[in-house]
């Protein structure tokens, strides 16, 4: 990241403020980002089972890999799913050319 084209940007977690350096045109995306992560942690603290900025942090970070790991998971099973597909597509279409074909001759 080159300097010219990066600014500091105050993100807010748990009533904290932090300072986080990044490229301009990935502000908005890193403010969503931040707020999404503060609504989780907000979560897990109003939950009452874990204690501890520290270990709050870890927690959501822990459920964030998780989800990421499951949507990856079903975009996996989908490509797949839509390979198939497309192979079965194309196997009718060579087998409608191949009778296309041998009613003209």
């Amino acid at each position: 990241m080159s300097n010219k084209n990066s600014n500091s940007v105050a993100v807010h977690i748990l009533d904290k403020e932090y300072q986080v350096v990044c490229a301009a045109e990935e502000r908005d995306e890193l403010l969503l980002s931040a707020r999404h992560l503060d609504r989780k942690m907000r979560d897990i603290r109003e939950g009452g089972k874990v204690i501890g900025t520290d270990r709050i942090a870890v927690i959501a970070a822990l459920n964030l890999a998780h989800e990421l790991l499951q949507q990856q998971q079903q975009s996996e099973t989908q490509n797949q799913s839509v390979g198939h597909r497309i192979q079965t597509l194309q196997k009718k279409v060579e087998q409608i050319t191949q009778n296309s074909r041998q009613l003209e001759l």
